[in-house]
């Protein structure tokens, strides 16, 4: 079986970070996104995965030279132009030949969800498309999805106000999808398949949703990438793990790591001390400073504190600086 996963889009909410590097290549537990997903949907039995490319296809090519990830083969599909979901889920299916069942990942989310089990879901119920949902606490800042007592999906109902949803269930971003809904996407425009399509299927009573409580997050802005990464170190996922200093780290006996993820290829010179952070490959936190809260790609100055701060390949905290919410270099000024 074949997938489908996201990747072309530009990752905004997530710069400085991603001025240099696309948002499914930032790492998680010292892997990129995109290998955490791949790795997912090979559990799953998933034997080819394309990704749907746009922005900085390179970055992905070149991590891959060989064509696979996790054992699996892949695929590149890099869009002429943004297509949105739908239009780019057609484009990248087109471009492998995709003509039989398939599943869909959205490249922003991270989840424990056993795909084999949506599969089996999706077959049992002859549906057409099937999507995972999720539980969230305050389902007013998404689209809630409401569903009958044999999953069949009802309708959408996008950010209800406080009180009025319908469930606690949202769309989590994985699919299984039959080519038939390839049909239902015009060519040559951008079409959202949550907008657009699955109301379609939902009127044919062929949309079929199965929830449940796995590890979910979505990556796409700092607090939650920051979390997906100390998840990591916490024993929180179901499968997975990551030691909080990689190999390859360099770390003086006198720097204090605490409860931190730190890659290969980072430096901690002495004295320094970082708390709930991520420190990226090719960060260099000098002397005496102290990180909390934060995510550095780049430089933090002698002496200098960052707390909640992101800190990009480019951006330099000046030594003895102390910067508190604030992001550098500053995306707003790009």
């Amino acid at each position: 079986m074949r997938a489908v996963v996201l990747v072309g889009g530009f990752g905004t909410r997530l710069r400085p970070l991603t001025f240099t590097t696309p948002k499914p290549m930032l790492p998680v537990g010292h892997r990129p996104i995109v290998e955490n997903l791949v790795r997912m949907l090979a559990a799953a039995g998933i034997d080819e995965v394309i990704l749907g490319l746009g922005f900085k296809p390179e970055p992905f090519i070149d991590a891959f030279p060989d064509g696979t990830c996790a054992g699996v083969r892949l695929h590149y599909a890099v869009e002429p132009e943004p297509l949105d979901t739908a239009g780019a889920i057609r484009f990248a299916a087109d471009h492998a030949g995709i003509n039989d069942t398939f599943v869909v990942v959205n490249g922003d989310v991270l989840t424990d969800l056993d795909v084999s089990a949506l599969i089996a879901f999706h077959r049992a119920k002859n549906a057409e498309a099937t999507i995972h949902l999720t539980p969230v606490d305050d389902p007013s800042a998404y689209g809630v999805v409401a569903i009958d007592s044999e999953g069949c999906v009802e309708r959408f109902v996008e950010k209800p106000a406080p009180g009025t949803a319908p469930s606690n269930l949202i769309n989590a971003g994985t699919y299984v999808l039959e080519p038939s809904v390839l049909q239902r996407i015009e060519l040559g425009r951008k079409v959202s398949i949550e907008r657009e399509i699955f109301p379609l299927i939902v009127d044919d009573g062929r949309l079929f949703a199965m929830a449940t409580d796995d590890y979910w997050i979505d990556t796409g802005r700092p607090e939650p990438y920051r979390r997906a990464n100390l998840d990591m170190i916490d024993g929180i996922r179901r499968r997975l793990s990551a030691p909080g200093i990689e190999p390859g780290a360099e770390v003086h006996p006198t720097a204090l790591i605490e409860h931190s993820l730190v890659s290969s290829g980072a430096v901690v010179a002495p004295g320094a001390s970082v708390h709930d952070s991520v420190i990226l490959a090719g960060a260099v936190i000098h002397k005496g400073a102290l990180v909390r809260d934060s995510i550095v790609m780049g430089t933090v100055g002698e002496r200098a504190t960052i707390i909640d701060t992101v800190v990009g390949v480019a951006g330099v905290i000046p030594e003895g600086a102390t910067l508190e919410h604030a992001f550098v270099p500053d995306p707003t000024a790009v």
